[in-house]
């Protein structure tokens, strides 16, 4: 496909695995994985959980979205990509993405149930603290849960 848009090239920040922990009681931790696809043209992520621990709430033991995956592509007419978001529940989602100076940034107004996620990048690229929040009336956002995604390094990562 030629050289990268160099939009594009800034998600290389993401590339490889994370252990994802949310701060959410009784939660353990998932993991991320994000990889190049079709010679760099799409950023792929897949999240999954390896073992839910007995602590997970019987609620969202029964709701828990796992495995997810999320397909990333760039609008060239601007810095803004597409995420296309599916997950084990049937749940598809289209978000509208930011990644730039260290700051991601994803949000969707649908009716009834806005969202919106932001990270920010630690300067040595290895730790993303986040927040997703959600809103009812597009204007009141409350806190949905905050999570912080570590890098893996080894055979992993």
């Amino acid at each position: 496909m030629g050289d990268r848009h160099p939009v594009l090239a800034r998600l290389d920040a993401l590339v490889g695995r994370w252990t994802v922990r949310p701060e959410i009681p009784g939660l353990g931790d998932a993991w991320t994985e994000f990889t190049w696809q079709d010679e760099g043209a799409f950023l792929r992520q897949v999240s999954d959980v390896d073992e839910m621990p007995d602590t997970t709430p019987r609620e969202w033991r029964e709701n828990a979205p796992f495995p997810t995956v999320t397909l990333i592509g760039l609008d060239d007419s601007g810095e803004e990509f597409t995420a296309l978001y599916a997950d084990v529940r049937r749940v598809y989602r289209v978000y509208r993405m930011t990644f730039a100076d260290g700051e991601w940034r994803m949000w969707r107004d649908a009716p009834g149930f806005g969202q919106r996620f932001t990270g920010t990048l630690s300067p040595d690229g290895d730790t993303i603290r986040a927040r997703w929040e959600m809103s009812a009336d597009g204007e009141t956002w409350n806190l949905d849960f905050a999570l912080v995604y570590s890098r893996v390094r080894g055979p992993y990562g």
